[in-house]
């Protein structure tokens, strides 16, 4: 069974994240590149944000038994078997997997600009999965550990 108390407080923390990087309107293009510390602030939530993504992923995985992904990126693939996700938003997901390892594996050579627009750009995306996981958690709360 999937464990509601731990789904919630994730997706909480999710949330936290991503307002905190919304909450950033004073960096602007200028400020990231020339402030380490802006840099450094969006890099580790995007990173955190990411991350949770993963454990709430993954925690639903794990309690259904459904089939074990071998990487981040297959995470997504099996929630969208199971109708957790839509099929058409899994490489959207997938993409996620694929800039947190650059940002932990290759971090000398982050790409700025990458970086800046996923910022700018895409934090909508941690907002989709927030509301297929609720979803999916509405539907399924005879699977619902409480």
């Amino acid at each position: 069974m999937v464990n509601h108390d731990v789904i919630l407080r994730k997706i909480g923390k999710l949330k936290e994240y991503v307002d905190e990087l919304r909450l950033s309107k004073d960096i602007t293009w200028e400020k990231y590149k020339k402030d380490i510390r802006a840099r450094a602030f969006v890099e580790r939530y995007i990173h955190i944000a990411i991350q949770n993504v993963f454990d709430i992923a993954n925690h639903i995985i794990s309690y259904q038994g459904w089939k074990e992904p071998d990487t981040y990126r297959e995470s997504f693939s099996v929630l969208a078997s199971h109708g957790v996700l839509p099929d058409e938003k899994v490489s959207d997901f997938q993409n996620m997997a694929s800039f947190r390892n650059m940002l932990i594996h290759h971090y000398e050579k982050v790409d700025n600009a990458v970086v800046f627009s996923i910022f700018k750009n895409k934090l909508g995306d941690f907002d989709l999965f927030r509301e297929f996981i609720l979803e999916y958690m509405k539907k399924n709360t005879s699977n619902v550990k409480r």
